[in-house]
């Protein structure tokens, strides 16, 4: 009941401060990402975990791509400080492989089921995550700093801490929006 509870609750939490997982409860966190579905087990993912000087380091990625890409000041001035909103950032990146049964958008869907697996793992263990995508997601220059080739995509950036706040309940949604049954 505990995993439905999750499940059902699930919130993001975008204030997060130190301290982020680490030690067995990030392994936790890696190894559920692993466990996504994987159709033909091509492995379709790589994860970059920031922390530290990492996200100083993806800070500065985003401004280089900000400034390439001639956003105004104020935008190329917050570029460096977005990484900077969580203690740990985890990058993850859908790495595309050739395979006649497993489609481009199959791959995607297995690094995105890693993300929410993560993400769902650092909740289960008291920690909040906010997953972001936003510009650099798709920004060449910043796909180009993680070596990317053309049909690889960053999933997201997955911002993981302990939350500052309580999250708000989550709204209830009537099922029939969304659902129909075929007998």
């Amino acid at each position: 009941m505990q995993a439905l509870d999750l499940l059902l609750n699930r919130r993001s939490q975008p204030r997060l401060e130190e301290p982020a997982p680490q030690g067995e409860l990030l392994e936790n966190i890696m190894q559920a990402a692993l466990r996504a579905p994987d159709h033909a087990c091509l492995t379709p993912w790589k994860f970059i975990v920031c922390q530290g000087r990492g996200l100083v380091r993806l800070g500065e990625i985003f401004e280089e791509a900000a400034i390439n890409a001639d956003l105004d000041e104020k935008q190329i001035t917050r570029a460096p400080q977005l990484p900077l909103r969580a203690p740990m950032v985890i990058i993850v990146i859908a790495k595309y492989t050739e395979h006649p049964k497993v489609p481009w958008v199959e791959q995607v869907a297995s690094a995105s089921c890693a993300t929410q697996a993560m993400q769902m793992a650092a909740l289960a263990q008291g920690f909040g995550g906010v997953w972001r995508t936003g510009s650099y997601a798709q920004n060449e220059d910043v796909k180009c700093a993680f070596y990317l080739e053309e049909k690889d995509e960053i999933v997201g950036f997955l911002y993981l801490g302990t939350p500052t706040n309580e999250s708000m309940p989550a709204p209830k949604r009537n099922t029939s929006d969304y659902f129909e049954f075929w007998d």
